[in-house]
């Protein structure tokens, strides 16, 4: 994801806080190419928008992120994952360690640099 912007996917089944991390991870460099309200819709959005990065809420109507997450990971070229919630990482305990995602970002805390400090561990 160096060099340019990193391009990214979000994934919240509440257009209110689709539309802030929209405005947020834009300012901070992010290219958003698009949103998806449920597991199915991200999934499809993954395979026709092939961003880098996926911000991923857990709690979404038709399936959990984790699950998204899994089917995510079994795509060819599959992009890096995220995920966030309004509830703390503490209440996952061991799903978020063992899920296949670069971390974990608490919606409240959600910026450009808490995604970016995610990216850059893992490369």
């Amino acid at each position: 994801m160096a060099g340019s912007a990193p391009t990214l996917l979000i994934v919240d089944d509440h257009a209110p806080f689709r539309g802030f991390a929209r405005s947020v991870l834009s300012a901070d460099g992010f290219d958003v190419r698009g949103e998806s309200e449920d597991g199915e819709s991200a999934i499809r959005a993954v395979e026709e928008l092939r961003p880098d990065l996926v911000l991923l809420d857990v709690q979404l109507p038709d399936m959990d992120g984790f699950e998204v997450a899994r089917r995510l990971h079994d795509l060819d070229d599959a992009p890096d994952v995220i995920l966030t919630s309004s509830r703390d990482a503490a209440d996952y305990g061991s799903r978020l360690t063992e899920a296949h995602v670069l971390g974990f970002v608490p919606k409240h805390e959600l910026s450009g640099s808490a995604l970016e400090a995610l990216t850059t561990k893992a490369n």
